[in-house]
């Protein structure tokens, strides 16, 4: 979704995944100047290497299982965490053998 829209429906099964230039599977859900909402998609044993934005990220595991590291603190996740990001901190994200599926949302947007 992309612009001001006051309200509508999002369904990301219907959304064509894209791979990003970290070389991650990825479904843009949201996309405006308040917020970016992706769906990132890691194989089994993938991951994004350590790197900041200067923006606040919320996790939201959706499904599989994996580590999140904030910082120093790393993060065993599965199904329904969140974990969250302050702006200027370096995160990385490691999916186990069942893969990762997890909304990235960024407040405000990096656009």
């Amino acid at each position: 979704m992309k612009g001001e829209d006051i309200m509508s429906l999002i369904k990301r099964e219907e959304i064509q995944a894209k791979v990003n230039k970290k070389g991650i599977l990825m479904k843009t859900l949201v996309d405006h100047k308040d917020a970016t909402v992706r769906n990132l998609l890691l194989e089994p044993n993938q991951s994004i290497p350590p790197h900041q934005v200067p923006v606040h990220v919320l996790f939201y595991v959706i499904e599989g299982q994996g580590s999140i590291t904030i910082g120093d603190q790393s993060y065993a996740v599965k199904n329904q965490d969140i974990v969250t990001c302050s702006p200027n901190t370096l995160m990385s994200v490691q999916a186990s053998s069942t893969g990762l599926s997890f909304l990235n949302i960024k407040t405000p947007s990096l656009n």
